[in-house]
């Protein structure tokens, strides 16, 4: 994902270390083998690489080669986004920097292997050099071979395979590649195979043309995405970073959010979402948040499990934040044929959504947990704008530029140059040439998964495309759900959610949308509509079991049980759940990504907060007053009325939720007043 794991400044803000005035540890924090007070940088780099993947840490000459392959990488893209380039050349060249850097950074066996690069992999690494290096000094050629390949195409075309399904299993695991390998078998078992899922089978050459020689297998979309935007967005996100734009916002979430006993929460889920939008990392974002505010929630009487859930909730929200999403985001725009600001256009009432969901369940868990306030050693809000305003520009840079009607690759450049322009009004923050080579260098290492999972995933495109499955499993959907809208939404969620335990975000959407959104495009979702449910309930991989790697890596800061703290996230990111029902079920509900007219959209925007509201206090059990069990229903049915976008379900949905606001309002338990008071005494 771009962005993945690069929040340093943040990773060492003083915020959080200086919280003070709660009372005393809540709920276990005191217990033994708690986790310590406060992670130091390196415990948190240690935690993020156990969760996102683990990296050499290399010494002397290697160290150097590493680095100049890295700020190599990051420069070549960056000319290359200002020059022309063919397409497959391109992307080559993108995978060949990829794979040497992958081999040479991520070890192959365990942990032995960690400070040093052993002989294998310096082979691994050449040989990448060497495979793809044949295609971008022939890449002209081979496409006329596609179908009748040479024997030099073949034997390089089976090293590129091999080394692209290892690079992916040491950064991503072994799940992906295996699922690859399942897609493979699939070519070539077609004559084998009952029913719908057969075809007549490919032979071996065929499929290597098609998966190394042509743009719809390993040098498909998918990597052209990560080639042409996605390292470019990671790269900036390293330059923010190194910036010290991570510190400035987790002060300023500290800052903006005190004065309420749900203070703590706000500014962990503030901070999320000005930390993560830059970034786009879940994990991440999680935990660079939580090695700094896991103090303050557990002083403001947050259990580990219920802290665990409010970072978790956070770190998937900077997946779907604007301006700079998951690495899906980049794809969405890709194959729909949009701008990246569409995308963006798209995702702003559910983000809104997401997070009005947070604010509210938090504001219901601290009234039942009984939180209270506890004093942020932040710096006031005045005094940090004064100081560090500049970097809010990194919020609206992109999307400016991008308004103004550059392409989002100029959208980005500009931004990266304002980024580094900027940073010298103030000397701490000066981005000078080291150290922004360094951040090249970190941006570059940061897009190495996402180069793998990419050209994994075009493997299964690939397959895809040669043997028609997106189209049979589009007619599995349709057959099980009998044509029925909401059954076919509930088919493909299960399907998403399967793909999601083993498959990435990006991976996950990615197969989906050969194989699921053309079953909902067929039965009539509109097509931004079946792309951004697909991207949603991909994204929900961060929370689903067994992988749920956000809860996992702050389970490992607050102490708290991972799996509870997975089901308490799900009540938390609720409206990741819901919302993408509420713009695929009927036509009117593509308002809320913004299409259509303006009445539709506000009547849209309103009806589904209120829905959020209902659902959020419904399973909270809590509105003016703690809510009974009818109460909890009738809240519950409110918001899934709601969610359906037409006149009658919003009518009932109002009513409901207007109902039970009034009865619990004239029930509601009256202060006792100071006469009242001194006539009990």
């Amino acid at each position: 994902m771009p962005g993945s794991g690069h929040h340093d400044d943040a990773r060492s803000s003083s915020p959080a270390g200086g919280v003070n005035g709660g009372p005393g540890a809540a709920n276990g924090a005191d217990r033994p083998g708690a986790p310590a007070e406060r992670l130091d940088e390196q415990q948190v780099e240690e935690l993020i690489e156990e969760y996102e993947g683990a990296t050499r840490k290399l010494q002397g000459a290697v160290r150097w080669v590493v680095w100049v392959i890295a700020v190599g990488m990051a420069i070549f893209h960056l000319w290359a986004a200002l020059a022309y380039m063919p397409a497959q050349q391109l992307r080559a060249t993108h995978l060949l920097f990829g794979l040497c850097l992958i081999f040479l950074l991520y070890p192959g066996f365990g942990r032995w292997d960690r400070k040093r690069v052993p002989v294998w992999d310096v082979a691994l690494a050449i040989l990448s050099v060497a495979a793809l290096g044949y295609m971008v000094l022939n890449f002209q050629q081979v496409a006329y071979r596609i179908v009748r390949p040479t024997d030099t195409d073949i034997l390089w075309g089976v090293i590129t395979l091999i080394l692209v399904l290892e690079a992916s299993r040491r950064t991503t695991g072994l799940v992906l590649p295996l699922v690859a390998i399942a897609f493979i078998a699939y070519a070539f078992l077609g004559p084998y195979l009952p029913g719908l899922f057969a075809h007549r089978g490919y032979s071996f050459n065929r499929l290597i043309g098609q998966l190394y020689l042509s743009t719809e297998g390993i040098f498909g979309v998918p990597l052209g995405v990560s080639a042409t935007f996605i390292i470019l967005f990671t790269i900036y996100g390293a330059i923010l970073d190194a910036s010290g734009a991570g510190k400035f916002f987790v002060d300023l979430s500290l800052s903006l959010t005190g004065g309420r006993r749900s203070g703590a929460g706000r500014a962990v889920t503030v901070g999320s979402f000005l930390l993560g939008g830059p970034s786009g990392s879940g994990v991440a974002t999680a935990v660079t948040l939580g090695a700094v505010t896991w103090p303050m929630l557990r002083q403001a009487g947050y259990t580990p499990v219920t802290a665990g859930a409010i970072l978790s909730a956070g770190g998937i929200g900077a997946v779907i934040s604007p301006p700079i999403m998951g690495a899906a985001s980049f794809l969405i725009a890709e194959i729909l044929g949009v701008s990246y600001l569409e995308v963006i256009k798209y995702v702003v009432v559910p983000t809104l959504l997401y997070y009005i969901c947070i604010l509210i369940t938090i504001e219901v868990d601290s009234v039942r947990l009984g939180t209270r306030q506890v004093q942020f050693a932040a710096k006031p809000v005045g005094e940090l704008l004064r100081g560090y305003w500049f970097h809010l520009t990194s919020l609206f840079a992109i999307v400016v530029f991008l308004m103004l009607g550059y392409t989002a690759t100029y959208a980005v450049i500009w931004s990266m140059i304002l980024g580094v322009l900027v940073s010298f009004l103030r000397r701490d923050t000066a981005l000078w040439p080291k150290k922004l080579l360094d951040a090249l260098e970190v941006g570059a290492k940061q897009a190495l998964s996402v180069v793998a999972t990419t050209a994994v995933a075009g493997i299964m495109v690939g397959v895809v495309n040669l043997t028609g499955l997106g189209l049979k499993f589009s007619s599995i959907i349709i057959g099980l759900a009998d044509g029925n809208l909401l059954l076919t939404l509930i088919l493909a969620a299960i399907v998403l959610l399967i793909l999601g335990l083993a498959l990435p975000i990006t991976a996950s959407y990615i197969v989906a949308a050969v194989i699921v959104a053309p079953a909902l495009i067929q039965i009539g979702v509109p097509e931004a509509a079946a792309h951004m449910f697909i991207f949603y309930y991909s994204v929900l991989s961060e929370v689903s079991p067994p992988t749920a790697l956000a809860c996992f890596a702050v389970s490992a800061i607050t102490g708290g049980n991972p799996y509870k703290i997975m089901w308490t996230t799900w009540r938390y990111a609720l409206p990741a759940f819901i919302v993408p029902f509420m713009f695929s079920l009927t036509p009117d509900g593509v308002a809320l990504l913004l299409i259509g007219d303006a009445g539709t959209v506000i009547l849209a925007v309103i009806t589904s907060i209120l829905g959020v509201i209902a659902l959020a206090t419904g399973l909270g059990g809590w509105m003016v007053r703690a809510c009974t069990w009818w109460e909890r229903v009738a809240l519950v049915a409110s918001g899934l009325l709601l969610t359906y976008s037409s006149a009658w379900s919003d009518i009932a949905g109002i009513a409901l939720l207007l109902a039970v606001f009034l009865w619990q309002w004239r029930t509601r338990p009256l202060p006792v007043t100071s006469d009242v008071a001194g006539a009990a005494g």
